[in-house]
Parts: C-alpha cells; sequence; structure tokens
C-alpha cells in the first residue's frame, strides 16, 4: 500500500488492541450470541481502527475528521454493548474492565485527534463531542440504580 502512516498513530494502534481483544473476549459468549451481540460487539470494534485508517488514508483533514467521528461512535456502541454483555453474564468483571479501560483510552485519544483537527480546521463547535444541549437531568441519571431495576 502507498501510505501507511495510519498505522503510527497511537489511536490506530490501541484501537486495533482493542479489536483484537473484543474477538478474544467474544469468542466465549454463547452460541446463540454468534449473530446477535457477539456480531455487533466484533462489528463495533473492527470499525474503530478500519474508520481511523480510512480516513487518515483520504488525505483530506476534513474527510479525516469525519471518520474519526465515526470511529468516536463505534466506541459508544462498544462501551454500551459491553455493558450489556457483563450484565448478561457473558463478560466476567476482569474482561469488561480491561476492555471498558481501554474503549475509554482510545477514546480519549480520538478526542485528542478530532480536537487538533478541529482546531487546525477552525471547526471545533461544530465537531467536538458535546452534550447536544441534553438537560443537565438527563446527563445525571442514575444508570446504576436503573440497572438494579432490570436485572431484578
Amino acid at each position: 500500500m502507498a501510505t501507511e502512516s495510519y498505522k503510527k498513530l497511537v489511536a490506530w494502534q490501541k484501537a486495533f488492541d482493542l479489536s483484537i481483544r473484543i474477538y478474544q473476549a467474544t469468542s466465549s459468549f454463547p452460541d446463540s450470541e454468534r449473530y446477535g451481540l457477539s456480531s455487533q460487539l466484533r462489528r463495533a470494534g473492527v470499525s474503530v481502527p478500519s474508520n481511523i485508517a480510512e480516513g487518515e488514508c483520504r488525505r483530506s483533514d476534513r474527510t479525516f475528521l469525519h471518520f474519526l467521528n465515526i470511529s468516536y461512535g463505534s466506541l459508544g456502541e462498544i462501551d454500551t454493548q459491553l455493558l450489556i454483555a457483563k450484565t448478561l453474564g457473558f463478560l466476567d468483571e476482569k474482561s469488561f474492565s480491561e476492555l471498558s479501560a481501554l474503549t475509554s483510552e482510545v477514546g480519549k485519544l480520538l478526542n485528542g485527534l478530532i480536537a487538533s483537527l478541529s482546531k487546525k480546521l477552525h471547526t471545533a463547535n461544530d465537531i467536538l463531542p458535546t452534550n447536544r444541549g441534553f438537560s443537565e437531568e438527563l446527563l445525571t441519571y442514575e444508570f446504576e440504580t436503573h440497572l438494579e431495576e432490570v436485572t431484578s
């Protein structure tokens, strides 16, 4: 390939690692989840490094920024699906914690890239993840209380 500079990005390296670890973790999911949660997690996991690579290879900062935001969205899917997998007993606490920590690390790296490119393109207000105007009540919802209600 003419360019493989995306492989030098720490965000891509960590996202690649996350993808591999998701595949390893989901290999022990029940067979009934092969086309369900396992497949969803794997697709979202592969999406993160793939979109970083595709965006960087397109040779446009604005396009790269677009693909970084897609990767960031996929991290939201992963975060949610990991919680579902843990709640359903498909992931033990250790695996969940490790995958969640790596997901968070990749998110921070992507946020840094997004902020840097946004500043360069002078579009920070349009691109950076925000609370999108949600009320404080929605942002501080007690998820743990809700989780207890759902699982009991």
